[in-house]
């Protein structure tokens, strides 16, 4: 049987036509900027979000950290979430290269934070014991949340307080375009509020490699000057930029439409995981208690949740049933679908849970619950 991977989105691999692509991408030295291919996905990609110019770089961690060389001088500070991707899984980059502090606010279960907050953390610019706030960055989807998308009101909204205070947002949507589906709006109007948002092509989008950072002129050729600091300036890049321009297709011919799929297929799981004894909510700031799972929690393609008794076990009995799945902050385990997961997977992937959770927590636990009961029946 092959492995059914539900550790992450990152696990995609390049479809079929994508790799004809690469094979005859057209290519050029994209640090002279004579790489067509490049040229052409970061102008497909500012058009698509509707900003002024794009830049192609290695990974999201990189988008992120020269979109903050680019708006953040040294000694400023960045309001962001405490549970965001910036925060905690990019190395402190904020701090070890460009050498500002972060104001971290506590976000609420859908992954926004209180626009109070939002206002209240702005340094006083007079105070000389006080870092300048410089930046306010978003997360959207937000990961630690059950990947809840921000919906263009919010966006909005925090974007009035950053701009009324004289600095920009920025928008981490490694998933961005899984926010835009699940809100039934397009890229662009999800991104019109920010003045720079960072996508992976290299998630729920299929692509080997890479993300793209955009905004206007100005800002983007500080964030090329920042790339080439990190060591991120690509030669003949177009073998990867042409995956990522047709994963930007429009219509049934890309990659976006179709990752209303993958939010399918996680609401089924998470459907058929609340309907087994022994699976609880994620906890954390995704579902807070100890009660059921609750599968409306899944608007994207995450599912996050918590087994009774041991969780490594029992990642390590789906595990030798060919299911990989990953364990994933706060305690949670985390199934993640993709392009290279089936509907027919996850029902495979369900009898598989049953199973596991009757070797590691117990035959009574792995059971169904009946019509009208709950976990505690």
């Amino acid at each position: 049987m092959a492995l059914i991977d539900l550790r992450s989105d990152t696990v995609t691999r390049p479809t079929a036509e994508m790799r004809r692509a690469m094979a005859a991408a057209e290519v050029g030295d994209d640090v002279w900027g004579e790489d067509p291919s490049v040229n052409e996905l970061e102008e497909r990609s500012a058009e698509l979000l509707g900003k002024a110019a794009g830049l192609f770089v290695a990974s999201g961690t990189m988008a992120n950290l020269a979109a903050l060389v680019a708006h953040v001088p040294r000694g400023g500070e960045i309001i962001a979430g405490g549970e965001t991707h910036i925060v905690n899984d990019e190395a402190a980059g904020h701090a070890v290269v460009v050498g500002a502090s972060i104001r971290q606010l506590r976000e609420a279960p859908d992954g926004t934070f209180d626009l109070d907050d939002v206002e209240a953390a702005f340094r006083d610019a007079t105070d000389v014991h006080q870092p300048p706030t410089a930046l306010v960055a978003i997360e959207n989807a937000h990961s630690h949340s059950m990947n809840s998308p921000l919906p263009p009101s919010y966006v909005a909204a925090v974007a009035e307080i950053a701009h009324r205070h004289g600095v920009p947002l920025h928008v981490d949507g490694a998933r961005f375009f899984n926010a835009s589906v699940a809100l039934g709006v397009t890229p662009r109007e999800l991104a019109a509020p920010a003045d720079t948002i960072a996508f992976c092509l290299s998630k729920g989008l299929a692509c080997p490699v890479g993300s793209v950072l955009v905004g206007d002129r100005d800002v983007i050729a500080k964030a090329r000057r920042a790339r080439k600091l990190l060591g991120g300036g690509m030669r003949q890049a177009g073998v990867l930029a042409v995956a990522g321009l047709v994963a930007l297709r429009p219509g049934t011919a890309g990659m976006i439409e179709r990752l209303a799929e993958d939010h399918a297929n996680a609401r089924r799981l998470a459907e058929g995981l609340a309907g087994l004894r022994g699976i609880t909510s994620a906890g954390g700031i995704a579902q807070p208690g100890s009660g059921p799972l609750d599968p409306d929690r899944v608007r994207t393609n995450f599912v996050l949740f918590r087994v009774a008794g041991d969780q490594r076990a029992f990642i390590a009995a789906l595990r030798a049933r060919d299911i990989l799945i990953e364990e994933y902050a706060h305690g949670q385990i985390r199934a993640a679908t993709h392009h290279d997961v089936s509907a027919t997977d996850i029902e495979t992937t369900l009898a598989a849970v049953s199973a596991a959770l009757a070797d590691t927590v117990g035959r009574s636990s792995a059971a169904p619950i009946a019509a009208g009961q709950t976990q505690a029946t």
